[in-house]
C-alpha cells in the first residue's frame, strides 16, 4: 500500500561511459534546441540523471525522494525538481484522456524495451519534456473545437474519420512513427499548470520523429502547439534492473 516505484535513467552520453556496449546504437542527448515552422522551439535541457518516483501517497515519495538525494549527495546534486499527481483517473489538463493508443501493459514489453541480443537488453529509450498550458486560450474552445485540435471526442477518445491533418493524432500517429508508451502527468498549480510528457520506446527514432512533426519541421506545427508550450527537452536511457546491478558491482 505504500511502495513507490522508481525510473532511473541517465544521459546517453553518460551511460556509454558507464556501460560500453550496454545501450542501442545512435542514442544521444537532447542537447540543441529543436526548431520548427515560425520559429516554434523545442528546448534543450538535457541533465546527466533523472529519477522519476511515483506511488500512492505523497509522504511515502518525500521520504524515499529526500533518501534518493542523500545517496548521491557525494556524486550529484538536483538540478530541477517537479511534483505531479494523477488528474480525474487517466485525463490530462487538457480534459481528454491520455495515452489511448498505448500497447497494452502485456504488448508493451514486445514493443518498447529493447529486445534480448541486441545492445541495452532490457531497457528503454525515455524522452521527458514539461509542457506550459495557455489554460485560458484552450478553454476558451467550445469542446467541438478542442476535438479538431485534438483529433478524438472528449468524452470516450474515440478518433475522428474526419480529424485534421494538423490534429495532435495526426501529428503523432504511432502506425507512421512507431509505437511508444507514454504515460503523461500534470504538475503545477492552479494558476501555472501543465504536463510532464513522459515517452518510452525501444529506439529513439519514433520519438524524435513524433517532435519533429509536432514542431512542424517538414510540414505544419501540431494544432496543440497554439495552447501548449514546452519548457523543457531530454532524452535519457532508462538500463534494466542487471545492467544497473552490474554497473554498481563494477
Amino acid at each position: 500500500m505504500e511502495g513507490v516505484n522508481l525510473v532511473a535513467g541517465f544521459r546517453p552520453e553518460l551511460w556509454q561511459q558507464v556501460a560500453p556496449g550496454e545501450m542501442p546504437s545512435g542514442l544521444a542527448g537532447f542537447t540543441e534546441p529543436l526548431v520548427g515552422r515560425d520559429g516554434f522551439t523545442m528546448p534543450a535541457t538535457q541533465h546527466d540523471a533523472v529519477l522519476w518516483l511515483s506511488g500512492s501517497t505523497y509522504d511515502v515519495i518525500f521520504d524515499v525522494s529526500r533518501q534518493a538525494i542523500a545517496e548521491l549527495a557525494g556524486i550529484a546534486s538536483v538540478a530541477e525538481e517537479t511534483s505531479s499527481w494523477p488528474y480525474r483517473r487517466d485525463r490530462d489538463l487538457t480534459g481528454f484522456i491520455d495515452g489511448t493508443e498505448n500497447p497494452t501493459l502485456i504488448e508493451a514489453p514486445e514493443l518498447v524495451v529493447v529486445a534480448e541480443g541486441r545492445p541495452g537488453a532490457g531497457g528503454m529509450v525515455l524522452l521527458l519534456q514539461k509542457w506550459v498550458h495557455d489554460a485560458r486560450a484552450w478553454e476558451a474552445l467550445a469542446d467541438e473545437e478542442q476535438e479538431q485540435v485534438m483529433g478524438r471526442t472528449k468524452p470516450d477518445s474515440i478518433e475522428l474519420d474526419d480529424k485534421p491533418a494538423d490534429s495532435h493524432v495526426a501529428s503523432t500517429d504511432q502506425e507512421r512513427f512507431g509505437k511508444i508508451f507514454r504515460r503523461n502527468m500534470p504538475y503545477g498549480t492552479v494558476t501555472d499548470h501543465g504536463t510532464m510528457f513522459v515517452g518510452f520506446s525501444a529506439e529513439q527514432r519514433p520519438l524524435a520523429a513524433m517532435l519533429e512533426s509536432m514542431a512542424g519541421v517538414n510540414g505544419e506545427p501540431d494544432a496543440l502547439t497554439r495552447y501548449t508550450h514546452p519548457l523543457t527537452g531530454a532524452y535519457y536511457f532508462v538500463p534494466s534492473i542487471e545492467s544497473l546491478r552490474a554497473a554498481a558491482a563494477a
